[in-house]
Parts: C-alpha cells; sequence; structure tokens
C-alpha cells in the first residue's frame, strides 16, 4: 500500500492510525541459541607465548621453506578463489551503501504519436499526428526510521568481514600444507639416509662373512643370512623414492607448479630451527584464528538480517522530487519556462495484511541467526580441542625424543659390542643380526621423531591462528565503517 502524505491534506491523523493498527507483530519470535564463553571451555588467562607473525614460517628459519610457501600463496587456485569471494562481499557492501544515500537519475523522451480524439486533448491536437518531448531529473530518499537499511548495510559488512577472515583461514592452511608437505619430505630423505646407512653397513658385514666362511669360521647359513639382508634395505630405499617422488609432485601441486619442478629438491631437518610454542591454550586464541572470526562476523551479520526483517514489518517513508521540462513538440518549447514543471511528496509504504509472509521471514532469519550461533560455537570448540591437541603432541614428541635417544645410545652401544665380539669369533652372527635391527629401529624412529616434531610444531601454528592479526582485523573493521558513514 503506498500512500502520498504530501498530495492529501490531513492525511497524518489517518497515517497515524493505520501504523498503530495495521503493523504486522514479530513477538514470540526470539533466537534460541546462545555464544559460548571462551571460560567455559577452559581457556586459560594471561599465558605467556611468542606471538606468530603472518609469515609464521620464517621461524624455521629455512629459505627453501620459505620460498615455497611465498610461491603457494601467490599461485594457488583455491585461495584465489577465496579472493574472488571478497570482491564480491565487498561488492554487496557497496550496493548496501549506496541505498542509505539519496538517489538521482536523469531522463531524456521524445515520441512521436497520434493523439486520440476521446482522450485528454482537445483539438486540434485531438486527432492529430505530433511530438512529445520531456526532460526530467528525479531524486528519492528512502529515510531510515526504523534502521532497515542499516541493517543492511551492517550485515553486508559482516559478511565481507566474514570472507576476509576466510581468506586468511585458508592462507594459513596452505602454509601449513605446504610446511608439512615439505618437512614430510625431509623425513622421508633422513629415512633414506638411514637406510643408506644400513646398506653399507650390511654390504661391510656380508664382505666379514665371507671372510670368516673362508677360513671355516661360518657356515652356509651365516652367509645366506648375511646376503639376504643387502637386496632387503635395496627394496626399502627404492621404495623411499618412490614416496620422495610422491611427495615431490604434492609440493609442485600446492605451488601451482608441473609434477617434475621439484625433482632435484631434497629438504635436510638437521638445519631446520623449532619454533617456541605455548605450553597450554591461551585465551587469545580466540582472537588469533580466522575461522573463528569468521564465524562470529556471520553471526554479526545474522544478527543485523533479523533486524532487517523485522524492519519490514514497519513503514518505508520515501521522499521524492523532480524537475524538468515538458512540451508538445520537441522545438523550442521544450525548453522554454512555460514547460517547466516540478513537484516534491513523499511515499508511505505500510503492510496491513500479508497472510503471514513478513512474521515467517522474521522467523526464518531467526533461525539462520541461531544456526550461525552454533556453528560459531561448534568452531570454537573444535579449535580449542584443535590446539590443545596439538600442544599435547608437542610435548609428547618432546618426552619421546629424550627417551628415544636414550634408548638409541644403549642400542648403538649394543651393536658395537656385538659386531666386536663378532669379529673376535666370540659371539654369534645372530646376536649381530638381533643387535643391529635394534639400532635400525632407533635411527629410523629418530627421524620420524624429528620431522613429527616439525609437523607438531607446525599443527600447533595453525591452530593458534597462524599469525592472525585481531587488532589489525578490528583496525580495517573501522575503516570499512568510516567508509560507510561517507
Amino acid at each position: 500500500m503506498t500512500l502520498r502524505p504530501a498530495v492529501f491534506p490531513g492525511l497524518a491523523p489517518a497515517l497515524l492510525a493505520l501504523v498503530l493498527a495495521g503493523c504486522v507483530s514479530s513477538a514470540g519470535i526470539a533466537p534460541r541459541a546462545q555464544p559460548m564463553e571462551g571460560a567455559s571451555l577452559g581457556l586459560t588467562t594471561q599465558v605467556p607465548w611468542p606471538v606468530l607473525t603472518p609469515a609464521w614460517w620464517t621461524s624455521f628459519h629455512d629459505p627453501q621453506l620459505d620460498a615455497l610457501v611465498e610461491a603457494a600463496l601467490a599461485a594457488n587456485p583455491s585461495l584465489k578463489l577465496t579472493l574472488d569471494r571478497i570482491e564480491r562481499a565487498t561488492a554487496a557492501a557497496n550496493a548496501a551503501q549506496a541505498n542509505t544515500r539519496p538517489r538521482v537519475d536523469g531522463s531524456l523522451t521524445a515520441v512521436r504519436q497520434r493523439y486520440t480524439e476521446n482522450g485528454l486533448y482537445p483539438p486540434p491536437i485531438a486527432g492529430s499526428v505530433g511530438n512529445t518531448g520531456e526532460l526530467l531529473a528525479t531524486g528519492s530518499w528512502e529515510i531510515d526510521f526504523f534502521g532497515k537499511n542499516a541493517a543492511v548495510l551492517a550485515a553486508a559488512l559482516g559478511g565481507l568481514r566474514a570472507a576476509q577472515a576466510d581468506a586468511q583461514a585458508a592462507r594459513v592452511l596452505l602454509a601449513s600444507n605446504v610446511a608439512r608437505t615439505y618437512f614430510q619430505l625431509g623425513r622421508l630423505f633422513e629415512q633414506r639416509d638411514v637406510a643408506q646407512r644400513a646398506l653399507a653397513q650390511r654390504s661391510e658385514i656380508l664382505s666379514l662373512i665371507r671372510q670368516r666362511v673362508d677360513a671355516g669360521l661360518d657356515t652356509k647359513v651365516e652367509l645366506r643370512q648375511g646376503e639376504s639382508a643387502v637386496p632387503e634395505t635395496e627394496q626399502q630405499i627404492e621404495a623411499l623414492d618412490e614416496q620422495i617422488a610422491l611427495a615431490r609432485h604434492a609440493l609442485a601441486a600446492l605451488v601451482a607448479q608441473p609434477p617434475e619442478s621439484f625433482a632435484t629438491l631434497s629438504p635436510r631437518l638437521g638445519t631446520v630451527h623449532a619454533v617456541p610454542l605455548p605450553a597450554s591454550v591461551p585465551a587469545d586464541l580466540l582472537g588469533r584464528r580466522a575461522d573463528i572470526h569468521a564465524a562470529r562476523q556471520r553471526v554479526e551479520a545474522a544478527t543485523q538480517d533479523v533486524s532487517v526483517a523485522k524492519a519490514q514489518l514497519y513503514p518505508s517513508v520515501n521522499l521524492i522530487a523532480f524537475v524538468g521540462l515538458n512540451a508538445l513538440g520537441v522545438n523550442h518549447l521544450l525548453f522554454s519556462s512555460s514547460s517547466e514543471e516540478y513537484g516534491a511528496g513523499a511515499a508511505v509504504r505500510l503492510p496491513i495484511f500479508d497472510a503471514g509472509r513478513l512474521r515467517a521471514n522474521v522467523q526464518g532469519k531467526t533461525a539462520e541467526l541461531d544456526a550461525a550461533v552454533d556453528s560459531y560455537n561448534t568452531t570454537l570448540i573444535d579449535a580449542v580441542r584443535d590446539a590443545a591437541d596439538q600442544i599435547a603432541s608437542v610435548q609428547s614428541v618432546e618426552r619421546q625424543q629424550r627417551t628415544q635417544a636414550a634408548s638409541q645410545r644403549a642400542s648403538e652401544s649394543a651393536y658395537d659390542l656385538a659386531l666386536q665380539r663378532y669379529r673376535a669369533g666370540l659371539g654369534t652372527y645372530l646376536t649381530v643380526l638381533v643387535a643391529e635391527n635394534n639400532v635400525l629401529v632407533q635411527r629410523r624412529l629418530a627421524a620420524d621423531l624429528k620431522a613429527r616434531a616439525l609437523d607438531s610444531q607446525v599443527e600447533l601454528a595453525r591452530a593458534l591462528g597462524g599469525g592472525y592479526d585481531a587488532e589489525t582485523t578490528a583496525r580495517e573493521d573501522a575503516s570499512l565503517a568510516a567508509a560507510a558513514a561517507r
């Protein structure tokens, strides 16, 4: 229903009555879900920990890793997709911002027509063929009495902030995947080094066995055992070479390069520096994870959508004005002062009876708000668990490395003694085999734990936000709000 009070004198009292009697109510519709507090999930406060920078991977002090991550961030298609979403959200925010401001349109119309003899025009115009010209400027502005347009803008800005946070989360995930694949490749090279040492060791022992067999000190049984150990180790090296090739291909895919681009890449974990990280989950986690910030912004956007739906239950008022020229005939008459026309007024739209459509819309938006809050709570719970798991893994791996190092020292010593006794004819080759197997197991475990320690640090850096800066985000949000106000 549209009314023009400027055209109908004395309409204000009737309009007020319609407002009071005709507005659809949203009574009884309220959100169900409530955002969870960090304290309820056991988040600690005032826990000192080194702040990760956005380029957190540089803390490992590995130039090869730095170059790979930067290349992936510049070329990976999945990251570019998040930037496309930001552009789309920016366009939506700009459109919502435009709706809060006055609008001016211009038009020029020139028509040649036959005028009806039974219309408004008297003879001699009636029944003749002539031209009509109109040059018009029209302005309109919706007065936002109930905050609808402001809520639409706030919702659009919330969506934009969420898209920006999603892009940062994708950036952190991509960087962590590159680092983890890089360290996995380093682990495979560590394992290959162990296998190469085992091959050289077993070849040396096989030579010793042959000498002892020639001297009549050993039998063919020991010789066959020694001979079978060498091809077994060669097969292990070949299997590791296959895994190295696959890891290189995975790294190339992350960096958006051809599969053979890193055919010579051979990272070594011994030169990688460990990153110091906290021993417990800090409350600051809430501001340092982009996915939590994105979920929170979606809650804010959903809240504003509910406000928009409720504002649609109330009247909307548009101020309208026009000025221009109108004349019969597209000639000098069109531009004369006598052809001027202008006017101003207000258009009021008031919902009176809509069969429950607007109330249903409020219910739907409220349900979406509940879903956004539940999603935020789920994201928060998963984030706290994720960080706690990674901290537990980092601490456990450190303890495992200490105990494994002691076990390896004992195994190496036992192997040296067994080999010396075998060379002196005081022990059997079976004893050497058992001791050697223990050494190889410990060497492989040491390589695995070294790589796992770095992998756990990468995962913890990701779980703690990967350098996402909430303060910078807040400044960006303030600049967005300031731009909207201008």
